[in-house]
């Protein structure tokens, strides 16, 4: 078939590339001036192949007023006039149970170990440098709380085939020695993950779309859809802002923005933005860099180290819409880095990013076609849509075959 995809992050990319890998004659078309410059640019670079437990669960409403009264706070809410949203936080509350948990994290674990199989897959075919390392990942847990409620969550992912190991202070040092410098952070133990990896997701991106036309694909970018062309009950057609480009079949792969598009078919998606940042540091000469992939619960950050540079990504804001980088949030992620890892980066000058990630009150994604239209959808990976793109492009793609 031809198929239009629309959407050029990590998971639109992922999608054009693996249909154009299965013979299809795949259009991928964006807004932006080139791939993965929106929400997939400087996210947090962890392919979190086993730790993938949904933002909605019994431990998050239980600590829910905590977070949302703390002037410091990770994670915070920006409430609108709009019962989209509203709908959205009822969803999220009802999702908040020990059983959608449990459901959730299965189905998440299923799709990424998808992913990372597709990936192993799609690497050992092409020639692509995008940082991937497996050096695995380690979990800092602030509190015993925090620690038995991960030993909780180990204990469900391993029925399911996760091989994770709960560890205590001295051997997270031992695991990731760069941490030994800041003894005196507050830390219960951890959990270690030894097959977790990273990787850059816009060079990834930028890959994938080499790939894609070199297998006859097409990608237009600073292109805008703004609406679709219907004829005889089905999308002939998307129109952009340069014309109609038209297709046998339309996959909306747009991340925050698939709610407005996909409205303009009728369809409500259950997506809110939850925004999110980041700083990009490099290492100083002559020091032990990190080996492993760090995640700070207590501080709900994550630490990448990526080449000769660290990718530092944290705080949640449920609802915000703008991608103006507030400098209290620069200095936490910067601060952050001082004491976690003191002397290891240059703090003068980071780099810094903001991005909105598209999330279900679930956190599963979306994947596949619109009822018995010739739309598919492949929307709502919130922060694991590194993790999850090649996974989803494979499921999806599988669908359309039929």
């Amino acid at each position: 078939m031809k198929v239009c995809v629309i959407g050029a992050g990590v998971i639109g990319c992922a999608t054009a590339y693996e249909l154009a890998r299965q013979g299809h004659d795949v259009h991928l078309l964006d807004a932006a001036q080139a791939p993965g410059l929106v929400t997939s640019y400087a996210n947090g670079a962890q392919l979190s192949y086993s730790y993938v437990e949904p933002f909605a669960s019994p431990a998050t409403l239980r600590a829910l007023p905590q977070l949302l009264l703390s002037r410091g706070s990770a994670v915070r809410l920006h409430p609108r006039w709009d019962w989209r949203q509203w709908a959205w936080g009822l969803q999220f509350l009802r999702a908040c149970s020990a059983r959608q948990s449990v459901r959730g994290t299965a189905q998440l674990l299923q799709l990424a170990q998808a992913s990372r199989a597709a990936l192993a897959q799609w690497m050992a075919e092409e020639d692509w440098s995008f940082g991937f390392e497996e050096n695995g990942k380690l979990v800092l847990c602030p509190t015993p709380q925090a620690l038995r409620q991960q030993q909780r969550q180990v204990a469900v992912q391993a029925a399911m085939g996760c091989r994770q190991e709960v560890l205590s202070v001295r051997e997270c040092l031992d695991r990731e020695p760069a941490l030994q410098a800041a003894p005196g952070l507050p830390w219960a133990g951890g959990v270690w993950t030894r097959d977790e990896c990273i990787a850059d997701p816009h060079h990834l991106c930028r890959s994938l779309v080499g790939s894609l036309r070199q297998r006859g694909g097409t990608a237009s970018f600073g292109v805008v859809a703004r609406s679709f062309v219907r004829h005889a009950g089905r999308v002939s057609a998307v129109a952009t802002d340069q014309g109609g480009i038209t297709a046998d079949a339309f996959v909306l792969a747009t991340g925050p923005a698939a709610g407005p598009l996909a409205a303009r078919l009728g369809i409500h998606l259950p997506i809110q933005p939850i925004k999110g940042y980041s700083i990009t540091v490099p290492f100083r000469g002559g020091v032990a860099r990190p080996r492993a992939s760090v995640t700070d619960l207590g501080r709900k950050t994550v630490f990448a180290p990526l080449g000769t540079h660290l990718r530092v990504a944290a705080m949640a804001e449920v609802g915000a819409t703008g991608l103006d980088v507030p400098a209290d949030r620069v200095r936490t992620m910067v601060d952050a880095v001082a004491q976690t890892y003191p002397g290891l980066c240059d703090l003068d000058a980071p780099a810094v990013w903001a991005g909105l990630r598209p999330a279900t009150p679930t956190s599963v994604p979306i994947v596949g076609r619109w009822r018995d239209s010739n739309v598919y959808l492949n929307v709502g990976h919130g922060a694991l849509g590194l993790t999850l793109a090649a996974g989803s492009a494979v499921a999806l793609a599988g669908q359309m075959q039929g």
